[in-house]
């Protein structure tokens, strides 16, 4: 079984990860789902769904909301107010965009933190500050035997 504390001992292991859209390889590359997807692949195992290729808008002109339906999918949704350390947390952009940014959430007691690949930064850690959290459009939690 694996742990929350698991979880971001390993997201934490991707801090530096240069970012690469699309890119999902630990210390090569990786975009905010690749990040996701590696964690999944090295804690859970195989991926649940294959990826079709994306665009760096995440299907914003059709206003279609492909990355929160796949975590819909693929993890299990929590209540948006109930924190843990080891949450997917999807994320709005901007007011009324469709979500298109994903992080895992690192620490609750000490100041909340998420880890997260962003354009031009790369991945690292950033504090849960009240201007991100108020673009969390959801919650949700790895599947299969999280403590």
């Amino acid at each position: 079984m694996i742990s929350r504390s698991d979880i971001v001992a390993e997201a934490r292991r991707w801090i530096d990860t240069p970012y690469r859209h699309q890119g999902s390889t630990i210390g090569a590359g990786a975009d905010c789902l690749g990040l996701v997807r590696g964690v999944w692949r090295r804690l859970l195992g195989q991926e649940p769904e294959p990826i079709p290729a994306y665009t760096e808008d995440w299907s914003e002109p059709n206003r279609d909301e492909a990355l929160l339906a796949a975590a819909f999918r693929c993890l299990v949704p929590k209540d948006i107010n109930s924190a843990d350390i080891g949450d997917v947390l999807v994320f709005r952009m901007r007011r009324n965009s469709i979500a298109k940014h994903l992080g895992i959430a690192a620490d609750c007691i000490a100041g909340p933190t998420f880890i997260h690949a962003y354009s031009g930064h790369g991945v690292v850690e950033t504090h849960l500050s009240r201007p991100w959290t108020r673009r969390i459009a959801g919650r949700f939690e790895f599947p299969l035997g999280v403590k």
